[in-house]
């Protein structure tokens, strides 16, 4: 059996991730990965691609079909298949990874897909309400960091990663560096009081401006708690986001910029702040945080309720679109007032759950599988 996975995402983000440890545990299921990235990702240097992963930049979607072998083969596409390869050939099975739920979004992206495999329960159960071969277990992600990077030093970088495709953003990313070589860039230090988090790819999925539309009140009576950011986005997501916040005091919120020593930053955090959920397919960086031993802090409703045990790895509360963050506030209270904080080491358990270990025995049956629908072709 040949697989060809495909990931054409320019930017570095969660689904690159979860690419570079799913070809760690085909290799280790002896299939060997044929992998299709965008010419201009940099980032697959330091992901730690295993040595049976043949790299292939593709320069225009004109030439995927180009890039295929002519034997039998698995097509596993990160997202929806592109529209060229979704038609139907003897002795192709033509599948997707959903790293976004499809509530909410057209479900005919992934039409004329043999499987589809989701990476939470949640994002499951939107395909298989919109009719589509999902697959039944979720191939939940993996707390996997030593392939992230770690130079020890956590410094304030910038908070934009332009998007070449706009006009705007060419023209500002050309503009930026410069201002940006001539500002100061501390090294992070962390605050006396209670110190919040936010590590993620700051992305219209997390709709970080609406939760913080609700949560920055919330925060501005609270001036011993910080907000630490730390991750970049394109200008309208930071200008956004930067407008929801505009009425904290200067300084109870700070910009960090994209970091490669995640590990680091999660373990000066007091909790981990989640974005909104339903947009959301799983959230690496809360399964991560856990696994760094720092608690979470996310919205009480999927794919949140699979990744954190309320009390024990980290606190839910109630959507701050349906009380204005009342009880996001009434939680800061009592963490202000010395409640426990919960130590996801006490979860072995439920840290498990996102082990490797735990993803190669997942993909097990879905290689099995590929193997059989490709043999009946």
């Amino acid at each position: 059996m040949r697989l060809v996975q495909i990931n054409l995402q320019p930017h570095f983000g969660g689904g690159e991730v979860y690419t570079a440890f799913l070809c760690r545990a085909l290799s280790q299921l002896g299939v060997p990965t044929r992998l299709l990235v965008h010419p201009r990702a940099a980032f697959w240097e330091r992901l730690g691609l295993p040595a049976d992963t043949e790299r292939i930049a593709v320069s225009d979607m004109v030439d995927l079909p180009g890039r295929l072998p002519s034997e039998p083969i698995w097509l596993l596409s990160h997202g929806p298949l592109p529209a060229a390869l979704r038609v139907s050939t003897p002795g192709r099975l033509r599948s997707a990874i959903a790293h976004m739920p499809v509530q909410g979004r057209d479900p005919a992206a992934f039409a004329d897909h043999d499987r589809v495999y989701a990476v939470s329960a949640w994002v499951r159960d939107g395909l298989l309400a919109a009719g589509l071969p999902a697959w039944e277990a979720p191939l939940y992600g993996v707390a996997e960091l030593e392939h992230r990077g770690d130079d020890g030093v956590i410094r304030r970088a910038s908070r934009y990663d332009w998007d070449q495709r706009k006009g705007r953003d060419r023209l500002l990313g050309w503009v930026e560096p410069l201002t940006e070589a001539l500002r100061k860039h501390p090294t992070f230090v962390r605050r006396e009081g209670l110190t919040l988090g936010v590590v993620s790819r700051l992305t219209p999925i997390k709709q970080f401006p609406l939760l913080f539309a609700h949560l920055a009140p919330e925060l501005k009576r609270r001036p011993q708690v910080h907000l630490e950011i730390f991750g970049s986005g394109g200008y309208a997501s930071v200008r956004d986001l930067d407008r929801a916040l505009a009425i904290l005091p200067r300084g109870q919120v700070r910009f960090w910029g994209q970091q490669g020593n995640v590990a680091g930053v999660y373990r000066q955090l007091d909790y981990l702040l989640s974005g909104l959920p339903e947009k959301e397919a799983l959230g690496l960086n809360i399964i991560e945080a856990q696994a760094c031993g720092t608690p979470v802090i996310a919205v009480d409703a999927p794919p949140f309720t699979e990744t954190v045990l309320d009390g024990e790895t980290g606190f839910l509360y109630r959507d701050p679109r349906l009380d204005g963050g009342e009880d996001f506030g009434r939680l800061l209270d009592e963490l202000l007032a010395g409640r426990e904080r919960p130590q996801p080491a006490r979860a072995p358990d439920h840290l498990a759950r996102f082990s490797f270990a735990a993803f190669v025995e997942r993909l097990r049956p879905v290689v099995a599988d590929a193997e059989n629908q490709l043999k009946r072709e």
